[in-house]
């Protein structure tokens, strides 16, 4: 009986050594944190935006940034927007994102470990497949880490000169027809060749995110 009596005491005494072990590494283990990069129309990224903000400083946002791309007598728009936070809300604005027909990709703190010379190239799915075709012939060695695409439509309009009636007629065409945005984060092997990448992507009109750039610490 006494034996039953302390092998009951020594397991309560284990249970609660348990739970106190438990809630002192939760007080102890800070939240893990990404970095993610969002892109899509300006609505979408408007709304992504005002999220982030709302987040009570759980996120912060790196920056935003519009884009106008003129090719072809078309301007294609398109917002993108890069956020540093807690996971937790940070997957939650991803799936928003992806909801509202936007691209993302969430960038975790062992990719800024352990890859080298990490860069994002934000552009039309066209535009980024031609830019990663002359890094390849340029002998340029990296690697796709992440990639995603729009599923939702980004804003065009006609770049010529047209009465205001045709335009109002033609653009909202152009407004829904299939442009796909894509978004993609490289590890390039030689630090020799990132100013490489950077000049084949501005001169393709990609808008490229070197990681050397981002304050690691926000």
């Amino acid at each position: 009986m006494i034996e039953d009596n302390i092998r009951a005491l020594r397991e309560a005494a284990r249970i609660t050594d348990d739970k106190d072990d438990k809630k002192d590494s939760s007080i102890n283990h800070a939240p893990e944190k990404l970095w993610c990069v969002m892109a899509g129309n300006d609505k979408l990224i408007d709304d992504i935006a005002y999220d982030a903000i709302s987040s009570r400083d759980k996120v912060k946002i790196l920056f935003r940034e519009h884009v106008t791309l003129e090719e072809d007598k078309i301007n294609r728009k398109f917002d993108f927007i890069m956020l540093y936070g807690e996971a937790a809300i940070i997957k939650r604005l991803s799936n928003d994102c992806k909801d509202g027909g936007g691209a993302y990709i969430k960038i975790p703190q062992s990719f800024i470990e352990e890859k080298s010379n990490l860069m994002i190239l934000v552009g039309p799915d066209d535009t980024i497949r031609k830019s990663v075709a002359k890094m390849e012939r340029a002998r340029i060695q990296f690697g796709i880490l992440l990639d995603d695409q729009t599923t939702g439509f980004i804003q065009t309009d006609i770049n010529i000169k047209l009465p205001k009636f045709l335009k109002n007629t033609f653009n909202p065409l152009f407004n829904v027809s299939e442009v796909v945005l894509k978004t993609i984060l490289i590890s390039v092997d030689k630090d020799k060749d990132v100013n490489k990448v950077s000049d084949i992507a501005t001169s393709d009109k990609i808008f490229v995110i070197d990681f050397k750039d981002i304050d690691m610490e926000a």
